[in-house]
């Protein structure tokens, strides 16, 4: 979706309209957002370019903290009618801030209204439907997208004289090889969006009834099912035998590991090729996120995990038409391409995606293409993510049972019989507090 200036012209025409001899001011809006380090410093590079490419608006980022602490912040700051243009969300926060009614008006909306071309086929197939509702409106505006991918050392690799696994069947008949090599064969980085969300799309597993959330909240249960159960006996039974690393719920505290050559291979985000880039000194490379090749119907694609860009409701006509002139610059494939290349983030659009095959991104670097084409892995009915109320605290509960599991203090089964259980109640919960 080239950027056109189409909206960011018409904002300033309307600006200049019989007011030749007279100076105006641009628009102002804020996007409030959770990019920390390097990360908020290409937020701000962005936002830089973004305004100098035009002249009625002038787009304010501030940074808000984490995650969790930037979409409190957004939600109260609405409950008092001082809510920011432009809210970042990410993956699990998606349906509190949906569900939260009158809250947000849809990116595609915006767009629309604005008088932007539109068209949800130009954002790549694993990227598009994941901030959309069941009906394919594009809700919120993706921003920060990533999937998880199996990254390894090659030296280690090569050690133990075995190549990376295609599946998880692969992965049981390499793992000793690695170990006898001297390496922990594996490490992971987050069990709910690994092992648990991602388990499920890439073996087309339905996550919840009524199409996995998307079709609202009343009666929405979680669904597990024998595939990520027996996944989950598989993996304590690896890390008993010595073949899986788990060092704790901190991201780092996983990937660190590997980062120094101790563990083989770790499964994270696409979005840490950047990193690791910067921080390794073996050679590494990246393949897909392994499946069970005995699950009927399994090698579909991931979805993305990060986080997308909410507008707000209850502002101006003239600062939600400098939204939507931002949305335009920000999925620019210029603009795509150099927060792909600086953070390692896949492009969200089509368009960016072929600009960076064009330019040789992948020649220098192919690792940094696995997660675009793992989210353009053919998909499935179960595929496109789900829309769960009060996720992030459902992810605790998994954390803390999966927790159980691994040290031994409960079985799998009764691990995945809490988790529904606590899950459901709280899936209920959001239910009649959203009224959806």
């Amino acid at each position: 979706m080239p950027y056109r200036k189409t909206v960011a012209s018409l904002v300033a025409a309307a600006a200049m309209l019989g007011t030749s001899s007279v100076s105006y001011a641009a628009t102002d809006i804020s996007w409030w957002h959770a990019m920390g380090g390097r990360l908020g410093e290409v937020v701000n590079e962005i936002s830089t370019g973004y305004n100098a490419s035009q002249d009625a608006c002038n787009l304010t980022p501030v940074f808000k903290g984490t995650y969790e602490e930037t979409l409190t912040a957004g939600i109260a700051a609405f409950r008092a009618g001082e809510q920011p243009n432009i809210l970042q969300v990410f993956d699990a926060g998606a349906a509190t801030i949906i569900g939260a009614k009158g809250a947000v008006i849809p990116a595609q909306d915006i767009l629309e209204n604005a008088g932007a071309d539109f068209d949800i086929n130009d954002y790549i197939e694993g990227v598009r439907n994941f901030y959309a509702d069941s009906d394919g409106k594009m809700i919120g505006m993706p921003f920060n997208s990533s999937t998880p991918i199996l990254y390894y050392n090659e030296d280690a690799l090569k050690k133990a004289g075995v190549e990376a696994p295609k599946t998880w069947e692969d992965f049981q008949a390499i793992a000793p090889k690695l170990k006898e090599a001297g390496y922990v064969p594996l490490a992971q980085s987050h069990l709910p969006w690994i092992f648990t969300e991602n388990f499920k799309s890439r073996h087309n597993q339905q996550f919840a009834t009524n199409n996995n959330g998307y079709d609202g909240a009343k009666g929405t249960k979680l669904i597990f099912g024998e595939p990520i159960k027996n996944h989950f006996k598989a993996v304590k039974g690896w890390l008993d035998d010595g073949l899986f690393g788990y060092y704790g719920t901190g991201w780092g505290d996983n990937q660190t590991p590997f980062n120094e050559g101790k563990v083989a291979m770790w499964l994270g985000s696409s979005g840490s090729f950047g990193g690791i880039s910067k921080t390794v000194e073996f050679p590494f490379s990246a393949t897909y996120l392994p499946y069970w090749d005995a699950v009927e119907g399994a090698g579909t694609g991931t979805f993305i995990g990060g986080a997308a860009l909410f507008s707000m409701a209850g502002k101006a006509d003239e600062e939600n038409k400098c939204v939507a002139s931002f949305f335009e610059y920000l999925t620019s494939p210029e603009v795509q391409y150099m927060w792909h290349k600086e953070t390692g983030y896949v492009p969200i659009t089509n368009a960016a995606y072929e600009l960076a095959k064009k330019d040789g991104h992948y020649d220098r670097a192919p690792a940094a293409e696995i997660g675009i084409k793992q989210l353009t892995l053919p998909g499935g009915e179960w595929t496109k993510g789900y829309r769960m109320g009060f996720y992030v605290q459902i992810r605790d509960i998994m954390n803390r049972e999966y927790g159980k599991v691994l040290s031994g203090d409960a079985s799998v089964d009764d691990a995945f019989a809490t988790i529904e259980a606590d899950g459901n109640k709280l899936l209920e919960r959001f239910a009649k507090t959203s009224g959806n």
